[in-house]
């Protein structure tokens, strides 16, 4: 169930947000008995920091949360969000002076802060319930909120339970919820209507691959996502070694974001023509899996030299990208959890994007700044154009020497996307290692938020 805000309460209590210098302020409003309580529990406004302050009969009569210095909110989001599991199971009204922007950030981290993974154990953990505030647009922050439940939810639910034919059902169920419209191109339907790769890829599997295509909305521009549903990725015949196979679950983590993207974007909604585009596969093993050396036909007409069959995701993107091309929308966008490279550059928390539109990255990056979810831009580097071209085919989907992986995956990628100027694409991991504020340890999105917010400058004219 998506985190959602607390009803107006007669009975809440209050729930200060504080740093240091407004601290010292709110301490000199206070009766003595307070000042002491504070000051003898030691409370200092350390970022995420909490202090319950009890009443004269010694209940709660509200509490205090710090916001640490400006250096540590630089180095950690979501200090109200790190203080919930802390705070006694009551509901709060907040009392604060942040800006705006940093106001919806903080209570949008409360609400992820109450995510709860509970498809396959009860979780019996009470959380405290916050009221939001009225100048606050509740509606929204729960929307984005819903969203990010879908994506970490369909990333957390295991191959077992997530498999091509369960993404399609998690797709429908969104279009129902929305009114959106569905098709779906299953198992060698994909090689009558032009989808090659897509069915070279999870043909091996038991659960037949498919493309889904979902629309929603009439008027606005065109926009186009386009996410990896690689729902488990085996390596195929250059098999994985267990070590790297474990997450691979979360190899669906492009799917899962543009999915709860799309949730953000039909909820509000936004005057845009939607299409969402989700290549779902398994890469397994099996007498009729792709093999190493193997040249495929693509929709776009390139050929593809497979030199590793484990970077398979780069190949049902191409087919989604070629069909998402033909109908020149205002803006593409493809998210894919597609190379180790980009982890090694950036790390887990960065989402590293590639902008064909310098305006569009712009707008991006100042959106992300604005709704805290980072996003670095790397480089569509032409000069790499020669390492993805092999000489027996068109292209190559594994440019021997290990150099530059995310930079020519997104290459490989951009050559499928030849009629839409505004092109996208994000590597992200789509997974948190070790629990944070508001993201437990497990399925995450990224770059989802900074979309929604960029979305009206990305996609103006």
């Amino acid at each position: 169930m998506s985190p959602t805000f607390a009803a107006h309460d007669e009975t809440s209590l209050p729930l200060s947000l504080l740093d240091a210098d407004s601290l010292s302020e709110w301490l000199e409003s206070q009766p003595a008995r307070v000042q002491a309580w504070v000051k003898t529990s030691g409370f200092l406004a350390g970022f995420g920091t909490s202090l319950v302050l009890p009443s004269d009969s010694g209940d709660a009569a509200g509490a205090l949360v710090g916001l640490g210095t400006k250096a540590a909110r630089l180095r950690t989001r979501f200090a109200l969000a790190s203080a919930r599991a802390a705070l006694p199971a009551r509901t709060f009204h907040l009392i604060t002076d942040l800006d705006s922007d940093a106001l919806n950030a903080e209570l949008l981290g409360w609400l992820l802060a109450g995510y709860q993974f509970d498809r396959y154990k009860a979780s019996a953990r009470e959380l405290a319930q916050l009221i939001c505030p009225d100048s606050t647009d509740a509606f929204r922050l729960e929307a984005i909120a819903a969203g990010e439940t879908l994506t970490r939810d369909l990333i957390n639910t295991p191959a077992s339970d997530m498999g091509p034919p369960d993404l399609e059902n998690a797709a429908r169920a969104l279009a129902i919820t929305h009114g959106a419209r569905i098709a779906v191109t299953e198992g060698d339907d994909l090689l009558k209507q032009n989808f090659p790769m897509i069915h070279a890829v999870g043909r091996a599997a038991s659960r037949a691959p498919r493309l889904i295509d979902m629309r929603w909305g009439e008027t606005g521009p065109k926009l186009t996502l386009v996410g990896k549903g690689v729902c488990f990725d085996t390596g195929g015949l250059n098999l994985k070694p267990g070590a790297s196979m474990g997450l691979m679950k979360k190899d669906m983590g492009g799917a899962a974001a543009v999915l709860g993207l799309a949730s953000m974007i039909m909820a509000l909604g936004m005057s845009v023509q939607l299409r969402v585009l989700i290549p779902a596969v398994e890469n397994s093993v099996s007498a009729d899996a792709f093999r190493p050396g193997d040249i495929l036909n693509s929709r776009k007409g390139l050929t593809v030299e497979i030199n590793n069959t484990d970077a398979e995701g780069r190949l049902v993107l191409a087919d989604a990208l070629a069909l998402a091309d033909e109908e020149n929308p205002d803006a593409i966008i493809s998210m894919a959890t597609l190379t180790g490279a980009a982890r090694v550059a950036v790390g887990p928390d960065l989402a590293p994007y590639y902008a064909q539109s310098d305006r569009s990255a712009r707008a991006l990056e100042s959106a992300a700044a604005t709704v805290q979810d980072p996003v670095w831009r790397m480089p569509f580097w032409d000069p790499y154009e020669a390492m993805i071209e092999p000489g027996i085919a068109d292209l190559d989907n594994a440019p021997k020497g290990g150099f530059a992986g995310s930079i020519t995956a997104a290459l490989f990628l951009r050559r499928f996307v030849t009629e839409t100027p505004n092109y996208l694409h994000f590597d992200m991991y789509g997974w948190q290692p070790s629990a944070a504020p508001a993201r437990p340890q497990g399925g995450v999105g990224q770059a989802t938020r900074a979309l929604l917010a960029a979305l009206p400058d990305l996609l103006k004219s």
